[in-house]
């Protein structure tokens, strides 16, 4: 046994709360709490018990508090990192596909701050990191050879066997200490050998893939410009749900003479989205990329690929490509990355007027300031472009109306509707509330893009309307995740999709096959496209 006075109980304790310490470090902004700070780490007990069944003068012992330093000294990167991407980008770090984010974050630190500065606070960075492996390496001896017994290593070892149970979700009861450190780092290589996995199937996809650098697509269009519009949650239950389908049919089947008497086609299907209730990123990147995008991993795995998008593919036909956004309130790196060469966010768009809770501005709003921000016309060439409408996104509380589109102004307008009505959490207590709130917030955006389509005139575009996902299924109230897409432009245009087998006009036959939403992108290249190059769908 290792003798007393070599530890005493004071320095025990201190080394015990270094472990502790770095245990409990949270990995995101929120986690810098007290109760995260009190809260026992379950590792805490397997490592101090595996530390002090070791034989002190044992070789091996020194190799394990190698190792042991080396873990948690990486975990603590881990973590800093994670803190990072979270207050940037609202994501944990995935070293597959987010490396080139400490190249890019250091580029804009010596832009923002100078080199001098941004070299000090590398050299504080690493001084800290050296710090803390100083002092996990002093705690580890501490507690090193202790009590070097059977009966300290089968405690251990039960210890141990623990915090890998509790970490992989193995045990029958919730403890109240929680192994999260080892969790954390458990996700993370499960999160990394996914990516890398999805990585090896998207770069053969990206080889594959028989638009990818063909130029001369979308030849049909006849230099028309594409804008492809999403209308969050916007599902099938607008037409198979009888508390939705009375008021959204009849919106657009109202809209139907009006449309046909503009000059206008229309044709309407349904489309299998990747998700439900939410992450409606993952929706459009699904429709742009031809990929099934059904999780955050395989959106990362996407962005950190070479594969083309629809936008790509555009720009690389002469098209001038162009997202606009309402609901990006950050930074929003992957957007150059999915092919946007111009990309207007909620700050970009100049609404003056309140938020919609949630909601930055309304969904006039949003179509109003892309025809003031966004040239259109012959020159200076087509536009392909995606609009997000967001008015339709939960928690669909207040509702503005319709106006006429010469009053939008800077979106003051709408402030006597961002301002009256019940908050959401008084309205969120009863489900038949929001499931009303909900179909009116659908029935918005609907008039909404139906009057913005009907005032098109001269070259109009040819308009790819869909939702992106159903609403929560609690609010859907039926068991689908397809949502429904319209086809509005000129005839010429329209007819090129005839041979879709789709519903002539806004309302979809319920009796037609929807297509899972990554088979879009090259269907409509294709139909696009009077030389489609072999191999596509």
């Amino acid at each position: 046994m290792k003798p007393a006075h070599r530890s005493s109980v004071f320095a025990l304790v201190l080394a015990a709360l270094v472990f502790h310490l770095v245990l409990v470090a949270p990995n995101a902004p929120s986690g810098f709490t007290l109760g995260t700070a009190l809260r026992p780490p379950l590792e805490l007990p397997a490592i101090l018990l595996l530390l002090a069944a070791l034989p002190d003068l044992w070789i091996g012992t020194r190799l394990l508090r190698t190792a042991l330093v080396a873990t948690l000294v990486l975990v603590i990167v881990l973590k800093l990192a994670d803190i990072a991407t979270f207050a940037a980008f609202a994501h944990p770090f995935n070293p597959a596909v987010d490396l080139h984010l400490v190249e890019a974050g250091i580029r804009l630190a010596i832009s923002t701050l100078g080199l001098p500065l941004v070299l000090l606070i590398l050299a504080c960075v690493l001084l800290t990191m050296a710090g803390i492996a100083g002092a996990l390496w002093w705690a580890s001896s501490q507690w090193a050879g202790l009590a070097p017994r059977r009966i300290t290593l089968a405690a251990a070892s039960v210890a141990v066997l623990v915090v890998a149970a509790e970490a992989a979700n193995r045990l029958p009861v919730h403890l109240l200490p929680q192994a999260s450190t080892t969790r954390l780092a458990v996700q993370h290589a499960e999160t990394y050998a996914e990516t890398r996995a999805d990585l090896v199937r998207f770069s053969t996809a990206a080889a594959s893939d028989p638009f990818a650098g063909v130029s001369g697509l979308f030849d049909r269009l006849g230099g028309r410009d594409v804008l492809i519009v999403f209308i969050e949650s916007y599902g099938r239950s607008s037409f198979d749900n009888s508390l939705y389908a009375p008021t959204h049919r009849a919106t657009l089947l109202a809209a139907e003479p009006r449309l046909a008497a503009a000059g206008l086609a229309m044709r309407s299907g349904w489309l299998t989205s990747p998700v439900e209730g939410g992450q409606s990123w993952l929706a459009h990147s699904t429709l742009e990329s031809g990929l099934t995008i059904s999780n955050q991993t395989r959106y990362r795995a996407l962005l950190g690929s070479r594969r083309e998008s629809l936008y790509h593919i555009a720009v690389t036909s002469g098209f001038r490509t162009a997202a606009i956004m309402p609901g990006i309130t950050m930074a929003w790196p992957e957007g150059p990355v999915q092919g946007f060469e111009t990309i207007l966010a909620a700050a970009d768009l100049g609404y003056r007027g309140q938020p919609f809770n949630f909601v930055t501005m309304p969904d006039q709003y949003t179509l109003a300031a892309f025809d003031r921000l966004i040239p259109r016309g012959p020159q200076p060439g087509p536009l392909f472009a995606q609009i997000v409408l967001l008015s339709s996104h939960a928690p669909w509380v207040p509702v503005p109306q319709l106006i006429p589109w010469s009053d939008v102004g800077d979106g003051t307008v709408f402030d006597r509707w961002a301002t009256t009505g019940d908050p959401p959490e008084t309205v969120w207590r009863d489900h038949d509330r929001v499931r009303d709130q909900y179909r009116q917030a659908i029935d918005y955006s609907l008039q909404v893009i139906l009057s913005y389509v009907e005032r098109q005139s001269g070259r109009a575009p040819l308009m790819v309307i869909l939702g992106d996902h159903q609403p929560a299924p609690f609010v859907a109230g039926i068991d689908s995740r397809d949502v429904p897409i319209h086809l509005i432009g000129p005839p010429d245009l329209v007819a090129d999709f005839n041979d879709w087998g789709w519903t002539a006009g806004l309302v979809p036959a319920g009796d037609v096959p929807a297509w899972p939403m990554s088979e879009f992108r090259d269907r409509f290249i294709r139909a696009l496209s009077t030389d489609a190059p072999a191999g596509a769908n």
